[in-house]
């Protein structure tokens, strides 16, 4: 079983790790989030965000619990957090009573204060936006007691509440008091103002209900908004304590679940609510080995050796990001934690990683048939928004990354049913992109005459380097991108493979296949000769980054490993050796590759300061995690997959593995500061991140 476990030498220290998180997952794109030692210090932190929409619409609803021990007349203060104060910031370091924090698929803290021992475990339910805390309390001592105090909220996962908001959208009056004597339960629920199709409960069981007097948690700070420039606070409410009794020398439990409930009927016909959950004071706990089990056979259900603890560790942190889509009863992929949701090319990318290697062929298969629909004009969508609006579709890269995957699911599913599969729902759909591609499309996006791929007119933000600040394009790179035409190259290829296919096992008409086999054979012929003969750049020993007509941009970037790394492509080995060694040489840096080499005068070390500060070093030097599937791949094919390439290889996966205890346990942040010591950036834990990296280390077992 995996397991992570901090002890207290590492946990008295606030300030380093307030930096150092958790994170769990409900299945719905809803979550968890805190500090290992307790503390919140980003807006996004919180026991429950809950997605009402499931994967969107994510709310902060149960930020956390405070504790106190209360032994006699000596009151031990749990409660670790910062605070603005009048003239500085207040700290609680109720850490300094934490003896350890362990995570293991659930989260658990033990504190240590006045002979008592307090060990807090909290768990998410999958496929309900539903959170339980365990509490157990030991006693070494006379008679005492906990009191825990809940900090409740209602606010979007990226905004921050004061206390006036907090009056409007829940007032002291919307909290209905649960004091259920048949079955022990005590709580209250409540419905924000803002919305009444929601309602949160939080109910307890092994435990008496006080009211509050001082009803506001006000100016809570959060140290990492506080880095980047914003102002960091945050306020809660918090109306009721609840209170555990423990008697000299025994042991008290305790089960808490916080629930929220959508109530989606029109607004003509509401239905009633439904009944509140009844808490046994084992609830939680049984939760809690529910988590457990499962994760036990998410790891037997991967491909990897049982005693590969690293693996099996990225097996449980891919599960994180494979969520249900209730809006089309299809599964996808969050593409980062916390504030990013479902994006069309991250999940292409991480797709391979996250499913195929650990053994997820159903929920591949559904998210492969969930995109099919979502084609338009050849293109599929870039970014889903939080609100559920129309998704944008300006990228030239997403529709070609598709081709990539539904291949690899072939590869990895070589079975009769999923090429009738691919055959029946996907293959029309690849159709449809190849000839949008060639006829030419949205976002100037279309074939040129020496059938390169031609993309974006100056304006159009169509590669994954797409910031823009104002009307400025930080990255500009209309024209014929290199990765745009490596994934063009390996789509007709690909189109190539799976028609001729398909054609050896169908019944249906499989000249017409073998026909379309043979023009994209053709086709992608072409493309090789005009790639090499343009992209080629002889004195740097790489590929130029950026064709627009007369003018090649030799800017020395990452975006042609690709050229290398994908399973068809066009150059020499001699060509692909030059490619790895320049990206070896100048752009990796161990936990990713850099978006530009160090030498440019475009070059931003690192990823701090304001937002604007921010987004030009976003592709202007930062690294770039998912990079490295793309370059261990190419680095063990020009090594001939040879003993030394693969120990080589190896030992790229340590910086990462240390990485693991450092950033967001268990799981690979999004980027990297491109300047050492290469300091962890963006979201704390990266669908592509994860995706390629498990993908990278699986072709280490296959080498």
């Amino acid at each position: 079983m995996m397991d992570f476990e901090f002890v207290f030498d590492k946990l008295n220290n606030y300030k380093t790790n307030i930096y150092r998180e958790w994170l769990l997952t409900n299945g719905l794109g809803g979550y968890a989030s805190s500090s290992v030692i307790g503390s919140h210090s980003r807006i996004q932190h919180g026991y429950l965000i809950a997605s009402l929409h499931a994967p969107l619409e994510r709310y902060l609803v149960f930020s956390k619990t405070n504790e106190r021990l209360v032994c006699g007349s000596r009151i031990y203060d749990l409660t670790t957090a910062t605070h603005k104060g009048p003239y500085t910031s207040e700290f609680n370091q109720g850490n300094m009573h934490l003896k350890s924090f362990k995570y293991d698929g659930n989260i658990t803290y033990i504190y240590e204060a006045g002979g008592m021992r307090l060990t807090k475990t909290i768990s998410l339910v999958q496929g309900k936006n539903q959170c339980t805390i365990a509490y157990t309390l030991e006693n070494n001592g006379p008679a005492a007691g906990i009191v825990i105090t809940p900090l409740m909220n209602y606010r979007p996962h990226g905004k921050t509440m004061t206390v006036e908001d907090l009056r409007w959208e829940l007032p002291e009056e919307i909290f209905k008091e649960i004091r259920d004597e048949a079955s022990g339960n005590v709580g209250f629920y409540y419905t924000p103002v803002s919305n009444s199709k929601v309602r949160v409960s939080l109910i307890a069981s092994g435990c008496e209900m006080v009211k509050r007097n001082n009803l506001y948690d006000e100016n809570m700070e959060l140290q990492q908004e506080l880095d980047y420039g914003d102002h960091g606070l945050d306020s809660h409410i918090k109306p009721y304590d609840f209170v555990i009794e423990v008697a000299a020398g025994g042991v008290s439990k305790a089960s808490f679940v916080c629930t929220v409930d959508v109530n989606d009927t029109s607004a003509k016909k509401k239905e009633a609510w439904g009944n509140l959950v009844t808490v046994e004071r084992e609830t939680a706990f049984i939760e809690l080995e529910k988590n457990k089990k499962r994760i036990q056979e998410l790891m037997e259900k991967s491909s990897f050796e049982e005693d590969d603890e690293f693996a099996q560790l990225l097996t449980i942190a891919a599960d994180q990001f494979i969520v249900d889509n209730k809006q089309n009863g299809k599964k996808t992929i969050i593409a980062g934690y916390p504030w990013h949701t479902e994006c069309g090319r991250d999940t292409m990318l991480a797709f391979t990683g996250l499913c195929l290697e650990t053994g997820r062929f159903d929920d591949a298969k559904s998210i492969l048939l969930a995109y099919a629909s979502y084609i338009k004009n050849g293109l599929l969508p870039k970014k889903f928004p939080e609100d559920g609006k129309e998704p944008s579709r300006n990228a030239a890269d997403i529709s070609l990354w598709y081709f990539y995957a539904v291949h690899n699911y072939l590869k990895y599913v070589d079975t009769d049913e999923a090429w009738k599969f691919v055959e029946d729902e996907i293959y029309p759909s690849l159709q449809e992109i190849m000839g949008a591609y060639r006829k030419g499309t949205s976002y100037s996006i279309g074939m040129d005459d020496d059938a390169l791929m031609r993309a974006g007119d100056g304006r159009d933000r169509v590669t994954w380097m797409d910031v823009r600040i104002g009307e400025e394009s930080v990255t500009p790179r209309q024209g014929k991108a290199v990765e745009i035409n490596a994934l063009w190259y390996n789509a007709l290829m690909t189109m190539e493979e799976i028609s001729r296919g398909i054609a050896r096992r169908t019944h249906n008409k499989p000249e017409n296949y073998l026909a379309y086999a043979g023009g994209c054979s053709q086709l992608a012929m072409w493309v090789k000769e005009a790639f090499n003969t343009d992209f080629w750049y002889e004195e740097g020993g790489y590929l130029y980054d950026v064709i627009n007509d007369e003018d090649k941009d030799a800017t020395l970037r990452p975006n042609q490993i690709f050229a290398v790394s994908l399973p068809f492509t066009m150059l020499d080995a001699e060509k692909e050796k030059s490619v790895v060694k320049a990206v070896k040489e100048h752009l990796y840096v161990g936990l990713g590759l850099r978006t530009l080499d160090k030498d440019d005068e475009q070059y931003h070390g690192t990823f701090t300061g304001s937002e604007e500060d921010r987004n030009r070093a976003y592709h202007q030097g930062t690294a770039w995690t998912f990079l490295l599937g793309a370059f261990i791949e190419a680095y063990l094919k020009t090594g001939g997959h040879s003993a030394q390439s693969i120990e080589e290889a190896k030992a790229m996966f340590d910086p990462i593995e240390k990485h693991l205890v450092q950033g967001c346990i268990g799981s690979i942040a999004e980027i990297f500061d491109g300047d050492e010591p290469h300091n962890a950036r963006g979201c704390v834990a990266q669908a592509i991140s994860v995706g390629e990296v498990l993908r990278a280390y699986a072709l280490l077992d296959r080498a």
